[in-house]
């Protein structure tokens, strides 16, 4: 009898040794160490008294969520392996990923931010500008991870967008160069759900009427373009050779690509002008002479002065 009972023993665990030897296989490995940034002082001090006074630095004291004394490891990862071997293939720098894996990073923290809530759908996101191209995380200084001077924003901007840039030395432009105004007063630098990352005014108004006021409604009588189209339909933003950055080089020819008679029916939303029109005399070269409320008019549905 008890001769049975030992080789029921020894079958049981001659059947459970297998069993044992896959979860000792399947058990995950021990998860890496956390160090604490004062481990990550002794080589990097530069880089850590530069972040003391680094907006980031919130982190460090738990300010910001779960990383108290961490803040090094909130984007580089557990540093325990790399304090061992002090090897750079032990750490994660974010220089060495592609852009969308270090906006994975940034977007974990700043996501919930309105300003960053387009991030996903801008153009520098899809050509996988990384965020710390614009923002330097270990620079110096309470603002030093981003530029608030108009002309350091300009220059910025002007580093990737040289086409963009040498419009503004057209003859007609918006004083940016001069620093009067920046490229964040009209695009949204993060992103949004406009074309050219162009910011909106009043919830859905160009953003053009934040500086332009007077030219905003609602107006008794409206010119079809300023509430069916942009202000880009009649002018460069950027700049011109043409006065009041408009895109013809004169006003009539402008008009007349939809207040004409090619193509356009009389009950069209740009009509035929009037008989007496005689574009060839000076006098009606120069529509604005007459029809000066071109944006929209309280007293005349002509526009008339």
């Amino acid at each position: 009898m008890l001769s049975i009972r030992a080789g029921a023993l020894t079958g049981a665990v001659c059947l459970l040794l297998p069993l044992i030897a896959s979860a000792q296989k399947s058990a995950p490995a021990d998860a890496p160490a956390f160090v604490g940034s004062e481990t990550c002082q002794a080589c990097h001090e530069d880089i850590f008294n530069a972040f003391q006074k680094s907006p980031h630095h919130a982190v460090e004291l738990g300010l910001r969520g779960r990383w108290k004394g961490q803040a090094c490891e909130s984007c580089h990862g557990p540093g325990g392996k790399h304090a061992e071997s002090a090897s750079a293939e032990d750490i994660i720098n974010p220089e060495r990923l592609s852009g969308i894996n270090v906006d994975k990073s940034c977007l974990s923290c700043h996501l919930a931010k309105t300003s960053h809530s387009g991030r996903i759908l801008g153009s520098h996101a899809r050509g996988q500008i990384k965020c710390a191209t614009c923002h330097p995380v270990h620079r110096n200084g309470p603002t030093g991870m981003v530029v608030r001077r108009p002309r350091q924003v300009n220059e910025q901007c002007a580093g990737c967008h040289t086409t963009t840039w040498a419009e503004f030395r057209k003859p007609h432009a918006h004083r940016l160069p001069e620093g009067a105004m920046s490229c964040v007063d009209c695009h949204n630098p993060h992103g949004t759900i406009n074309p050219r990352q162009v910011r909106i005014f009043a919830a859905n108004e160009p953003g053009c009427l934040s500086c332009h006021s007077d030219k905003r409604g609602p107006f008794t009588f409206e010119h079809a373009p300023m509430r069916f189209e942009s202000c880009q339909s009649c002018h460069q933003p950027h700049g011109s050779t043409n006065p009041r950055m408009l895109t013809r080089h004169e006003v009539r020819f402008l008009c007349l690509e939809c207040h004409s008679n090619i193509g356009v029916q009389t009950t069209a939303l740009g009509n035929l002008p009037p008989a007496f029109h005689d574009l060839r005399s000076p006098r009606f070269q120069n529509c604005t002479i007459c029809h000066q409320k071109i944006h929209g008019s309280h007293v005349d549905r002509n526009f008339l002065r």
